[in-house]
């Protein structure tokens, strides 16, 4: 495995770990994006589909409520 890969996924994971605990929901949102995007380098990496298939509805599910929140 690529070590920018896994370094991507330890990375993206500590964001949204760290994300669950913030109050403001916009801020939430956009870190889990972030936290999203590098979870999904790491989950292609790996070539596991379901793990990159949810990282894809997790990310597209926190752009969905941030649009929402920016009404």
């Amino acid at each position: 495995m690529d070590m920018l890969a896994l370094l991507c996924g330890v990375v993206g994971l500590l964001v949204i770990s760290r994300a669950v605990w913030l109050r403001n929901e916009r801020a939430q949102d956009e870190w889990f994006i972030v936290g999203g995007i590098l979870l999904l380098v790491y989950s292609v990496s790996i070539g596991s589909a379901i793990f990159t298939i949810l990282q894809l509805v997790f990310i597209l599910s926190a752009f969905w409520e941030l649009k929402k929140l920016r009404k």
